[in-house]
């Protein structure tokens, strides 16, 4: 059995409201994944696991049985990014020595939500 390693970075994107923002990111749960939103309001994602965000059961875990909310935290982020900006989210993965089996990336901006795997870039539906 091959064990999955994936690594996921992000750029930095200015958010208008910092502190939102925060209390946003708090209410999911990322997994083994980091998020920062410093004092000047960049928000950033960054870790060695695949990108999934969890709703955040009180103990700060991930409610596995709520599923998979990674769409819905993008598309309520997508409110926070200024209109210049964009928040783009990377992830590769690999099994032991043998090629990707794992590519995603998630690109917001103007309050838009795009979502790319090896096959393309596509809208989001709602």
């Amino acid at each position: 059995m091959a064990t999955l390693q994936a690594a996921t970075t992000s750029t930095g994107a200015i958010v208008s409201d910092a502190q939102a923002v925060r209390q946003l990111c708090k209410s999911y749960s990322f997994g083994t994944l980091n998020w920062d939103v410093d004092e000047d309001g960049e928000l950033v994602i960054w870790g060695y696991d695949d990108f999934e965000v969890y709703e955040a059961r009180e103990d700060g875990h991930p409610d596995y049985k709520a599923g998979i909310v990674t769409h819905e935290f993008l598309r309520q982020i997508a409110e926070y990014i200024d209109g210049d900006e964009e928040f783009d989210i990377q992830t590769a993965g690999y099994t032991k020595c043998r090629f990707p089996v794992l590519a995603n990336r998630y690109v917001v901006r103007d309050s838009e939500v795009l979502h790319a795997d090896l096959s393309g870039l596509d809208p989001i539906d709602e």
